[in-house]
């Protein structure tokens, strides 16, 4: 029935501050970015391999909760070929990783980190 994740959508309390950790510090090429007027909101759409960020401001979002087991979208995950290059990579940037963990099941390493509203990302090494 579905075929893929076509896109994320993330509100930011700071457009500005995510739009440059997204598309500058993460890479994520800005595919079309909009000022909507109506809405008093930007609404920025950045390529992410065969998905799509959408990136909103929005005038007072509320706060997210913060606990990591709230009912929700838990966390957002980027595969990545490498994981210890992508997390100095990362380092470099002045973004902190979590300790580099083993997924019990797979097998696999991953870690987290934030952006700049503290929305929990993860990357997985696949």
């Amino acid at each position: 029935m579905f075929n893929t994740i076509h896109h994320v959508a993330i509100i930011a309390s700071d457009y500005n501050v995510s739009r440059h950790f997204y598309s500058e510090l993460l890479e994520f090429p800005i595919i079309n970015e909009a000022y909507r007027e109506e809405r008093h909101s930007y609404k920025c759409d950045l390529k992410a391999g065969e998905s799509q960020i959408e990136l909103f401001s929005f005038p007072n979002p509320p706060k997210r909760p913060n606990a990591p087991e709230a009912a929700g979208l838990r966390h957002l995950c980027f595969g990545v070929k490498d994981i210890h290059k992508t997390v100095s990579k990362l380092d470099k940037k002045e973004i902190k990783c979590e300790q580099i963990r083993i997924d019990p099941y797979t097998g696999k390493k991953f870690t987290f980190f934030k952006d700049p509203d503290g929305l929990p990302l993860e990357i997985y090494e696949e």
